[in-house]
């Protein structure tokens, strides 16, 4: 039995491919996010793992401040996996480096909270953040030869993060976890021998996330762990972040802009537009019934079987961080750009249950309910 929403793709779940068919998103019964619905009870009475409270990071420079992150404000839970999309330079990945206190000069963070199970990781010492680095939140990045050291063999590699965590075992007990950390991730124990240049894209990507994992973290940041991978590697890395998430019953950041993959792999999706967050809410329910503009412009560039020609897409560009526009970030390219959008910068605000969006047309009795061909005939006209 097939359960269908309306949505503007259908996403093909057994090989992270985006099919366009009649604008419907069709699960089966046996589909391997069905376990874990969206925006149900069961995530609603779950504690929040992290909090992250009016973050804003800013960049100085001679021409002013870049802000690059500008009063981000979300939850993530024990076990969740959370998604955070939006275009190049939106300000993602600068907000998983201000949760790791990765942000180096001339970038700040300058105000906000990050609560990582009550604790602000904020106020920690500089060696107190240190430790909590791998052991309590690690990141798996998108560039795993850049972040893997050419010239040091892989059980090195992940024998440096438990020594410098103080973890202290035998010569043969650090073997018999690291060939356990390989297993894990679906890599064999001779492995733990070569060198990151003598590994695939994809193996070179497993190996990072089994050093992530290496002290059992409750979070885990994975900012677009798929780049520059074909599908085939793509799946059978997701698989494994998906199986070792699992395995440790520690929640999940996904960073990135590819549309299918979150709606694979997360339970709730935060989108962000220049530095701000301007919806939040389960995926299904996003990409079912977007409510901000943006989101909806997202949606509608989708491919579709029902129209041939050129792709629609949004008028414009985003934004200099530099010299951010006034009121709604989003309102030089907003179809529905009223004179309060140009004045006035819209909160996030409850649309329903567990789903929010910042836009002044939620205030009033204009309504965002409108379908993804509406909105594609807008931007063509």
């Amino acid at each position: 039995m097939l359960n269908c929403t309306k949505a503007p793709f259908l996403v093909n779940f057994s090989h992270l491919l985006i099919v366009p068919v009649n604008r419907q998103i069709c699960r089966s019964q046996d589909w391997d996010r069905a376990q874990y619905p969206t925006g149900d009870r069961r995530l609603k009475v779950m504690s929040p793992l992290l909090e992250v409270q009016d973050l804003h990071v800013y960049y100085q420079t001679a021409r002013g401040p870049v802000k690059a992150v500008n009063g981000v404000s979300f939850e993530v839970r024990v076990g969740e996996r959370y998604g955070l999309i939006g275009e190049s330079g939106s300000g993602k990945s600068t907000i998983a480096l201000a949760i790791l206190r990765l942000i180096k000069p001339p970038g700040q963070i300058v105000s906000g909270r990050i609560l990582l199970d009550g604790v602000d990781l904020l106020g920690l010492s500089e060696e107190e953040m240190r430790q909590q680095r791998l052991a309590s939140v690690a990141l798996v990045t998108q560039g795993a030869m850049n972040s893997l050291n050419p010239v040091i063999r892989i059980r090195d590699l992940i024998a440096d993060g438990l020594s410098n965590h103080g973890v202290r075992m035998s010569a043969r007990e650090i073997q018999t976890h690291i060939a356990d950390l390989l297993a894990r991730v679906g890599l064999r124990s001779e492995v733990a021998g070569m060198y990151p240049h003598e590994l695939s894209g994809g193996m070179k990507q497993r190996v990072c996330i089994a050093i992530a994992i290496s002290l059992r973290p409750r979070l885990i940041i994975a900012d677009e762990p798929t780049s520059a991978l074909d599908v085939v590697v793509q799946r059978q890395v997701m698989q494994t972040l998906r199986k070792v998430q699992e395995e440790l019953g520690a929640a999940v950041i996904l960073i990135g802009h590819d549309m299918g993959l979150m709606a694979q792999f997360a339970d709730r999706m935060g989108v962000v537009y220049a530095g701000r967050q301007v919806e939040e809410g389960g995926v299904e329910e996003l990409f079912a019934q977007p409510k901000h503009p943006y989101s909806q412009l997202l949606m509608a560039s989708l491919p579709t079987l029902e129209e041939k020609g050129v792709f629609q897409e949004a008028q414009g560009a985003p934004p200099s961080m530099l010299d951010l526009p006034t009121g709604c970030v989003f309102h030089p390219r907003c179809p529905y750009v009223m004179e309060r959008c140009t004045l006035e910068e819209p909160q996030l605000q409850m649309v329903w249950s567990g789903h929010r969006a910042a836009c002044h047309l939620l205030d009033g009795d204009r309504s965002l309910d409108r379908s993804v061909a509406q909105i594609q005939e807008d931007i063509s006209s």
